[in-house]
């Protein structure tokens, strides 16, 4: 049973997803064993709690630069033997040494189809709001692995939505969080727990048959 360590840092929407899917049996070969969040008093430290499963808070705050915070994020998730990590609205860039520690552990995801709207700089609205500007007709959301670059990881899975003649961002991003990102997250997660996904060349397989 492999360990899945969340990161977060506000209300908790995508933890929210899996431990729903976790309750309904869909999580096979992993559990939730921690949460840890970069802000105190964020709402997904309750979810957390109701759902009985051990939370930290690390602030990014006390820290003074990414590399001693990533470090300090790095030895809480050796301590808690993580065996994959999901950053589930973790609005801190890690610092190269947890992804070094944790090549290919590591998921995200992003509300858009990578490489569309994506790198640094591109979260929350920001992403929907130039997907509207460019008239795109399908957005959605990619899981995928995180390394080094911002949104460059390997892709692990991708789901599209229809984008409507009278979508604003917020309206857009509701729809690709509900029908996307609350989907796929959790599938991703467990594909990851079963052994199901293999990188090769640097592009993620999924094996969908087992």
């Amino acid at each position: 049973m492999k360990n899945i360590c969340v990161l977060v840092s506000g209300g908790g929407t995508n933890l929210q997803a899996i431990i729903d899917a976790q309750n309904r049996g869909e999580i096979k070969g992993g559990k939730v064993t921690c949460v840890i969040s970069s802000k105190e008093g964020a709402y997904a430290l309750e979810r957390a709690k109701k759902a009985d499963i051990p939370s930290v808070v690390l602030p990014r705050k006390d820290y003074n630069d990414s590399k001693s915070y990533s470090e300090a994020i790095l030895a809480e998730l050796d301590r808690r033997k993580a065996d994959l990590v999901v950053l589930a609205g973790f609005m801190t860039i890690l610092d190269e040494c947890v992804t070094r520690a944790y090549p290919y552990r590591i998921i995200n995801v992003h509300p858009a189809l990578i490489p569309s709207f994506c790198g640094e700089g591109f979260y929350g609205l920001k992403v929907h709001e130039c997907a509207l500007e460019k008239g795109v007709k399908i957005s959605g959301a990619t899981v995928h692995f995180v390394n080094e670059e911002a949104d460059a990881g390997a892709i692990i899975l991708q789901g599209a939505v229809e984008v409507k003649n009278n979508d604003t961002p917020q309206t857009l991003q509701r729809r690709i969080m509900e029908d996307v990102e609350w989907k796929l997250l959790p599938k991703a997660v467990s594909l990851f727990c079963e052994d199901r996904i293999t990188v090769k060349d640097g592009k993620a397989y999924v094996d969908l048959e087992k």
